[in-house]
């Protein structure tokens, strides 16, 4: 599923080609893409309104609409397994993808030209919604690793108040927003952080060593748009990501740590594929269980 990089690549490549564009018609052809709104409600949401900014949010692309100047709702996408973004396909593109479309929105530019937004998704688990208020529809989801309020001393109190296992915390949206599997798995190895550590018995060293670890690899990671390891996912260009060849633990099984050369381990944790290095990210101790 893309992550925070992949979602930032998104939203900036596909940001030049859609800001200050009317949206001049929209069809679907899935309607639970729409999240549940039929064609004609969403068609009378959205046409006629200029897209103002596009931003991200999370792991949401976030398009926000104006009309006369102002806020008129916003457009949410969220990739989830296979979803892309494309703003005028190339030649033959359309015919190869065309099953894939789910929904598109016609679009006309402030000299007249026009461009078709395209929401590609093979699995149909991506959602393309309009909301009257981002903010309001996205108000559980925790601060972004790369705000400014995600600083260490945040990090540091908030994982000393919660007796969960590092990892699902980690990927618990509410509590920080836009990691998933691969980032975390990342950003733990480099903190020398086991996965099913419990967050309260992480020293203010350790946690510190996670918020900078968490911010280089997300920043790396988008450096590069991101990880394509598999065939699904491609930036808007039709390009994959190439974060992938940096990865030093996830997916690497049997592989040898670029530390300390023993066998990457593959474990499951909270239900999701986990990779680390038992070495460097030695298991947590039993409770009342002495060295």
């Amino acid at each position: 599923m893309p992550e925070l990089p992949e979602v930032e690549t998104t939203a900036a490549l596909v940001r030049p080609h859609l800001e200050g564009r009317v949206i001049t018609g929209a069809r679907a052809s899935w309607l639970r893409s729409l999240g549940g709104p039929a064609v004609a409600e969403f068609e009378a949401s959205v046409v006629g309104s200029r897209i103002a900014e596009v931003t991200r949010r999370a792991k949401w692309v976030v398009l926000h609409l104006e009309r006369a100047g102002r806020p008129a709702g916003s457009i949410l996408c969220h990739l989830r397994m296979t979803g892309r973004l494309v703003v005028d396909a190339q030649p033959g593109h359309a015919d190869r993808e065309g099953a894939f479309e789910r929904v598109s929105l016609g679009l006309r530019g402030p000299a007249g030209g026009t461009a078709t937004l395209r929401f590609l998704d093979v699995r149909k688990f991506g959602r393309f919604r309009f909301v009257e208020d981002h903010l309001e529809a996205l108000a559980d989801l925790g601060p972004e690793p790369l705000g400014e309020e995600f600083t260490e001393e945040w990090l540091i109190r908030a994982l000393k108040a919660r007796k969960r296992v590092l990892k699902p915390l980690l990927l618990d949206q509410t509590f920080l927003a836009g990691l998933g599997n691969i980032y975390v798995d990342e950003s733990l190895f480099q903190a020398g952080l086991h996965p099913e550590r419990s967050a309260h018995q992480v020293p203010k060293d350790r946690a510190r060593a996670l918020h900078g670890a968490i911010q280089s690899t997300l920043r790396q990671a988008i450096e590069r748009e991101g990880s394509s390891f598999d065939a699904f996912y491609r930036t808007p260009e039709g390009q994959p990501g190439s974060y992938q060849h940096l990865f030093r633990v996830y997916g690497r099984e049997g592989k040898p740590c670029p530390t300390c050369g023993r066998p990457i381990k593959r474990l499951v944790v909270a239900q999701r594929g986990t990779h680390i290095c038992t070495r460097c990210q030695p298991a947590p101790r039993a409770p009342g269980k002495r060295r």
